[in-house]
């Protein structure tokens, strides 16, 4: 009987994702922007993003895939950045969420460093990572939401 449900437990379907998610991105006082180079599907760069697990807030989702996907922890120093988009699921993704859900709201947050940190990638997520200069990051990330919060830390925080 034990036996049976650990067999069962082992082949269970995964729970469908949620489709509310969060995005954090990283830069340094001196204007680079931290970029994860995904490893599905290969170069598609990005910020560190993921979502809510049944029950987390936004803040505790941005932590967890902050450390989860750079080894940093944010701690105080996370920012809220008190923004959110809704974007259409790409259809590739789609099988990963509930049927019929197209749509994922993102929830934006920053870490502000005072200079760059070596990274430790997850590497079932990332292959390769880079620090950049605001447009370049902006101009690699295969993702609008990203680009528009890369270019609004720029403007906003950095006063570039």
């Amino acid at each position: 009987m034990a036996s049976e449900a650990k067999a069962s437990a082992v082949f269970a379907t995964p729970l469908p994702k949620r489709p509310i998610s969060v995005l954090v991105v990283v830069f340094t006082r001196a204007g680079e922007f931290l970029l994860l180079d995904r490893v599905h599907p290969p170069h598609f760069w990005q910020s560190v993003t993921g979502s809510l697990r049944p029950g987390e807030t936004p803040r505790a989702a941005a932590l967890r895939e902050l450390r989860e996907e750079t080894g940093l922890s944010g701690g105080a120093d996370l920012m809220d950045l008190h923004q959110s988009r809704l974007f259409p699921i790409k259809r590739a993704w789609r099988k990963r969420y509930s049927k019929g859900v197209c749509f994922n709201r993102e929830r934006w947050f920053a870490l502000p460093l005072p200079a760059r940190r070596t990274i430790r990638l997850a590497p079932d997520e990332h292959c390769g990572y880079r620090w950049l200069p605001p447009e370049r990051a902006a101009r690699l990330t295969g993702s609008w939401t990203n680009r528009d919060a890369i270019r609004l830390l720029a403007t906003r925080y950095l006063g570039l």
